[in-house]
C-alpha cells in the first residue's frame, strides 16, 4: 500500500470551516442561551484545528457568527500578539475572509481568553469569552446531575458558604478569577477566568456576551442590558483589584488593570494588561491621530 492511496482527494472546506449543520445547531443553542441568561445550554462541540482547552468553544462561536464583513479581534489575557491569539485570528481570517484587527473599537467580533478590553463595547459588537470550566457549582458539587438539580432549584447555598468560609479564615473573600455571579436574578454563572476587575463590565452592558466551553460542551450568554451581580454579602461590598496607583512603564497610563513584572532586583514593574490599549496611548503621546474609546474605569474606579 502506498501513501498516495491513503490520502483523500483535495476538497475545499466550507465557509467558516464548520459545516452548515454544525452552524445551525450552534445558532439554535446561542438563541436559547440568550433567551435564558446565564443558563448552560449543552451542544455538540465539533473538532477544530486546535486542542481542546485552548479556545475551541470560543472559536466555534466565532466561526458560527462569521460573515465576510466581520472584523475580528482575538486576545489572550489582554494580549493581541500571543501565539494562541495570533493563530486563531489568522485562522478565522483565512477560512472566512474576515478582516483582522487589534483595535477594540474597529472589531465587530472580539474573542477573548481571561480578559475584557478596557474600552467600552458598543451594541453592534459581540464579545466571545473562552471558558475552561463553565460550572460554578463544581467546587462544591462534583456530581453534575446533582448540580443541574441545584441550578433548577436556584439552590446556591453552598456557594455562599464557600465565600463565608473565605471571609472567616482570611478576613476577605479570596476568590480571584471566575467570581460566581448572578445573572438576571436567576442563574449563577462563572464568568470565565476573567479577574474581578472585569466582572462589573458585564452588568447592564450594551453588547452581547457569549461564553462557550468546547471541552465541557456548554454555552451560556449575557444579553445586552442584563443584570450581572457578583455574589456578595450586604455588609461586605464587592472589591476589584486595587490598581488605582499602578502606572504602566511603557505607556505611562495609570488606573487600569496591570500585569506585574518582577525584576531581578526584587522590585516590580507594571504593564497594561490590555496591550493594544497601551499601544494607542503610546502612539497618542507621539502625536499620532488615534481614536481611544470611552473606558469602563476612570482612575481605577468604575464610572
Amino acid at each position: 500500500m502506498k501513501l498516495q492511496e491513503l490520502t483523500k482527494p483535495w476538497m475545499a472546506f466550507n465557509y467558516g470551516f464548520l459545516d452548515e449543520s454544525a452552524k445551525r445547531e450552534m445558532r439554535r443553542r446561542i438563541l436559547k442561551a440568550v433567551a435564558v441568561p446565564g443558563y448552560q445550554v449543552p451542544y455538540a462541540s465539533r473538532e477544530v484545528p486546535i486542542a481542546r482547552g485552548w479556545g475551541t468553544g470560543g472559536l466555534q462561536v466565532t466561526l458560527t457568527l462569521l460573515k465576510p464583513t466581520s472584523v475580528v479581534k482575538v486576545i489572550d489575557q489582554g494580549s493581541d500578539d500571543s501565539v494562541n491569539a495570533s493563530s486563531i485570528r489568522k485562522f478565522v481570517a483565512r477560512v472566512g475572509g474576515a478582516v483582522e484587527t487589534e483595535d477594540t473599537m474597529a472589531a465587530t467580533i472580539i474573542q477573548s481568553r481571561h480578559r475584557i478590553p478596557e474600552e467600552k463595547l458598543r451594541d453592534d459588537q459581540i464579545l466571545v469569552l473562552q471558558v475552561p470550566n463553565p460550572e460554578p457549582l463544581r467546587p462544591v458539587q462534583p456530581d453534575m446531575s446533582v448540580a443541574r438539580e441545584m441550578h433548577g432549584d436556584a439552590d446556591y447555598g453552598q456557594l455562599w458558604l464557600v465565600l463565608y468560609e473565605q471571609l472567616v479564615k482570611s478576613g476577605r473573600i479570596m476568590q480571584g478569577s471566575s467570581y460566581p455571579s448572578m445573572v438576571n436574578g436567576r442563574h449563577v454563572m462563572t464568568p470565565s477566568p476573567i479577574p474581578r476587575w472585569d466582572v462589573p463590565k458585564l452588568n447592564q452592558a450594551d453588547h452581547l456576551t457569549i461564553l462557550s466551553a468546547g471541552r465541557e460542551k456548554r454555552i451560556f450568554a449575557v444579553p445586552p442590558y442584563t443584570r450581572v451581580e457578583p455574589l456578595v454579602f450586604d455588609d461586605v461590598p464587592y472589591r476589584v483589584e486595587d490598581h488605582q496607583d499602578k502606572t504602566c512603564y511603557r505607556s505611562n497610563v495609570t488606573g487600569f488593570f496591570m500585569n506585574e513584572l518582577p525584576q531581578d532586583d526584587g522590585s516590580s514593574q507594571y504593564e497594561l494588561s490590555d496591550s493594544h490599549f497601551g499601544v494607542k496611548h503610546i502612539r497618542k503621546s507621539e502625536a499620532e491621530t488615534v481614536e481611544i474609546g470611552e473606558t469602563w474605569y476612570n482612575n481605577g474606579r468604575m464610572d
